[in-house]
């Protein structure tokens, strides 16, 4: 075997979102990795990619920085598609709680003797906690038409970077 054969290789993992792992490995093979392993984690929605590439690359440190700036743009990206559904999950928790307030009340009137006011305080308690269903899946859409040109953005600017980087590997 000559010298001209030897390749020295470096390695990485990284642990990412598994609804964005095909954007990822997409991503990464403009900047010269090759995956050697993926593994789903347990009871996580992340999977573990194991890559690998040469280390006699040429221009290796603007593709480190290109990577660099890649991967923050895929954080990005990866924390505004879990706020899609984060955002009103707390938005229907509120108005739920609400509810469970304006109950509590209720309840509180009832024991104290006010029945008129414990059913007028039960009505927008009823009202609320049918409304955290409703209130969920208007706050989804809102917040997916707020995030949508936005997300666009970060996917094509991340996409950028990959071809500035596949550029400098041809």
């Amino acid at each position: 075997m000559s010298d001209n054969n030897f390749i020295a290789y470096e390695y990485l993992e990284q642990r990412i979102p598994k609804s964005m792992q095909n954007a990822y490995l997409d991503g990464y093979t403009n900047f010269g990795w090759t995956v050697t392993d993926r593994t789903p984690d347990i009871g996580k929605n992340t999977v573990t990619l194991k890559l690998k590439r040469n280390r006699s690359l040429p221009e290796k440190a603007a593709l480190n920085r290109l990577q660099k700036q890649f991967e923050q743009e895929m954080a990005a990206a990866a924390a505004m598609e879990s706020s899609k559904t984060s955002v009103p999950t707390m938005v229907a928790l509120g108005v739920g709680l609400l509810g469970t307030v304006f109950m509590g009340g209720s309840v509180f009137a009832y024991i104290g003797g006010l029945l008129l006011v414990s059913i007028i305080l039960a009505v927008p308690g009823f009202i609320g906690w049918a409304l955290g269903y409703f209130s969920f899946n208007w706050a989804q859409t809102r917040r997916a038409q707020k995030l949508a040109p936005v997300l666009e953005q970060t996917y094509d600017t991340a996409a950028d970077y990959c071809k500035q980087a596949f550029q400098l590997m041809h």
